[in-house]
């Protein structure tokens, strides 16, 4: 992976935490770079990045606290993520991270070919939203 696709990766994952981008623009400035998708691990505290050639790059993400729940509970996440699309008062993608983790989400793929994103608990439980419109 070369310095400007590592770069851009870096800054979109910093820019969802302190709120400078929102997801769209994140999925746009990646995709339109050439990413095919990404992938947030909570357990590990990683965000990997992938291009089609099969590269990909790992980039931590800020601390964050406690851990992922064990019961996998999709309604919640999906009001976390309605809640995200909302983007109203006091959304934060930190504030997203801690309910979604409560909620048991071990992490989830953003497929940008897929226009998805498929969260996962910690026993492989799935939700999946399709990117709106």
């Amino acid at each position: 992976m070369d310095a400007q696709h590592e770069a851009l990766a870096r800054s979109c994952l910093l820019a969802a935490h302190d709120g400078a981008m929102d997801f769209p623009t994140i999925v746009e400035r990646l995709s339109d770079a050439g990413f095919d998708g990404y992938v947030v691990d909570y357990r590990r505290n990683v965000c990997t990045y992938y291009l089609p050639d099969g590269d990909s790059l790992e980039v931590p993400g800020p601390e964050a606290s406690g851990p992922v729940a064990a019961l996998f509970q999709p309604d919640l996440v999906a009001a976390a993520v309605r809640e995200a699309q909302a983007a109203g008062p006091g959304y934060t993608y930190a504030g997203f991270c801690a309910k979604v983790r409560a909620a048991g989400c071990a992490g989830y793929f953003v497929s940008f070919l897929g226009r998805r994103v498929t969260y996962f608990g910690r026993t492989a439980e799935t939700h999946v939203e399709l990117f709106p419109r």
